[in-house]
């Protein structure tokens, strides 16, 4: 698949006194920076829904819900999709240290963690400042300690320091149960200095013991890594108390705007309807369900698109991308031209990425265009896509279009009990709408040959 670079051939599309063409990409781009459908539906999910993790009641109502919701907005057949997938839920989790600084710290357990039993536990603590100190330990070096590590995570707009630091929850508690360790914290992958701990997945592998496994607060985890430069041995006390509560139901919710020619492979347009148990989900990811939503809605509006518009709201992608896994295994066989994903919050779009064959170039160049008064500039790299539309783009066939968010502030709310309705600004929200709406405008209208390699 080639990747396309294009000079910005121009900085807008201009809009004609009496529009003859009601997809015209500067008009509905336009019409869109007063959207309210994104916003209804950030708030809806919020408020009548709130936290919605992957197999259990709460997911089971949104996807409910959600049909209701785009039923009521006009699309056509929607309805959910459902499968089995194990399921994990919280249950207590405190820890002080006893020694030599007795005090509380706030935490959370990592998705999956095993439990340390109702009565809890008590060990020494060994600090590893990175992820790497930690590898370096000798084999059984830990054995019945409590590995404490750290990383120096920072923001960053693009988010690329997640994927530098993520490993420290991601890998981490393998590598300490390989070494011996009776359990694992982390200082919690984020960027934010609230006393708010992050949550996130990590699996043990195969012939790994499960250990509890958690993340500090920012704060809590500081003070604690300053304890250990004062040159003392520190124990903690760890109560963690999850379960596996074996096979449950998630699903996904789906629906089109279908479109006048079913013989041009569809658009696919995706987010992610469930949600980590501590906020309301709202930046991860109602918001983005929103904004692909009523960027939908905003072309199916202003005429019938040629090509069908697929709107899929996956479910249980942040413990393990279940629901991208079963679209693309339920759906793969069907003709999808190219695929888009919102997960990445609600502040500005501000960079657009293509993965289209050459064939495209003027598609691409159309898309720059429109998106340029936006103040969204041409990306160098080839688009990948979201974790839910990976799978499908992972067995081949489907081009990719990245409208990349601003990651600022996104790792300061992720997987935290912050991420909740009013950290969402309505005028960012907006911008997203229309970026969105002006590329679906044209993809959904164009009948270039997007298969990858195309020419």
């Amino acid at each position: 698949m080639k990747h396309i670079i294009l000079p910005l051939l121009a900085l807008s599309i201009s809009t004609p006194a009496v529009a003859q063409d009601t997809h015209d990409p500067a008009i509905l781009r336009d019409k869109a920076l007063n959207d309210k459908v994104a916003w209804d539906i950030t708030e809806g999910l919020t408020t009548e829904i709130g936290p919605r993790q992957a197999g259990t009641e709460a997911e089971a109502r949104a996807r409910t819900w959600s049909v209701a919701r785009l039923n009521a907005l006009g699309f056509s057949n929607a309805r959910i999709e459902e499968y089995q997938m194990p399921t994990w839920v919280r249950g207590e989790e405190t820890a002080e240290i006893v020694s030599p600084y007795p005090q509380k710290l706030i935490l959370t357990a990592l998705g999956n963690s095993a439990s340390t039993g109702p009565d809890g536990m008590e060990a020494e603590v060994v600090y590893f400042p990175t992820l790497a100190d930690l590898q370096a330990a000798p084999a059984g070096s830990l054995n019945g300690k409590i590995a404490f590590v750290s990383h120096a995570m920072h923001r960053t707009q693009d988010g690329s320091s997640y994927g530098a630091f993520g490993p420290t929850r991601w890998v981490g508690p393998n590598v300490a149960s390989a070494k011996g360790a009776a359990a694992i914290v982390i200082r919690s992958v984020g960027t934010d200095y609230h006393r708010n701990p992050h949550t996130g997945n990590m699996r043990f592998q195969d012939g790994i013991k499960p250990i509890p496994a958690a993340a500090l607060s920012i704060p809590d985890a500081e003070n604690m890594a300053r304890m250990f430069e004062r040159g003392q041995k520190v124990r903690m006390k760890l109560k963690l108390t999850p379960r596996n509560i074996g096979q449950q139901t998630s699903g996904n919710v789906i629906a089109e705007v279908p479109g006048s020619n079913p013989d041009l492979p569809m658009i696919l347009v995706s987010c992610h309807l469930d949600s980590w148990d501590l906020g309301t989900g709202a930046f991860d990811d109602a918001a983005g369900c929103g904004i692909v939503t009523a960027a939908a809605k905003l072309v199916m509006d202003a005429g019938q698109p040629k090509r069908t518009i697929r709107v899929f709201w996956a479910g249980a992608e942040e413990v393990g991308i279940w629901g991208g896994r079963d679209y693309a295994a339920k759906h793969k066989g069907e003709k999808h031209a190219i695929a888009m994903e919102s997960d990445f919050g609600a502040d500005r779009v501000w960079r657009v990425e293509y993965n289209l064959p050459e064939g495209a170039g003027d598609v691409a160049g159309k898309i720059t265009a429109a998106l340029a008064p936006l103040g969204i500039g041409l990306g160098r790299a080839p688009a990948t896509g979201g974790a839910d539309i990976g799978p499908l783009i992972a067995a081949g066939g489907v081009s990719v279009i990245d409208l990349q968010q601003d990651g600022t502030r996104y790792f300061d709310l992720h997987h935290t009990p912050d991420d909740t309705l009013d950290k969402v600004d309505k005028k960012q929200l907006k911008q997203n709408v229309a970026a969105w709406t002006a590329v679906l405008s044209i993809i959904a209208n164009s009948e270039t040959d997007f298969t990858p390699d195309a020419q």
